[in-house]
């Protein structure tokens, strides 16, 4: 009962990829948005990024890996 089923899913299933591949062939690739741009695109997102980490980085003041070790001192034990 169910291999009817499945053969037919999967023979649908090869019909809709044949037939898309055939629609592709015939169509010329015209470029498209990301392929004019996307590299540059690319280049210049990495560029501001870059940027925008070298001034976090030197001009913020933000001091960076802060450590306890040798700044926290020990509070004095207490019993109760």
């Amino acid at each position: 009962m169910l291999l009817p089923i499945v053969k037919s899913a999967l023979g649908l299933t090869a019909h809709s990829i044949q037939r898309t591949v055939v629609r592709q062939a015939h169509h010329k690739h015209e470029p498209d948005f990301h392929d004019k741009y996307g590299n540059i695109i690319l280049l210049v997102g990495v560029m501001f990024c870059a940027f925008i980490w070298t001034y976090a980085v030197t001009q913020t003041g933000i001091e960076w890996n802060l450590s306890p070790v040798g700044r926290v001192t020990p509070k004095e034990w207490r019993e109760k």
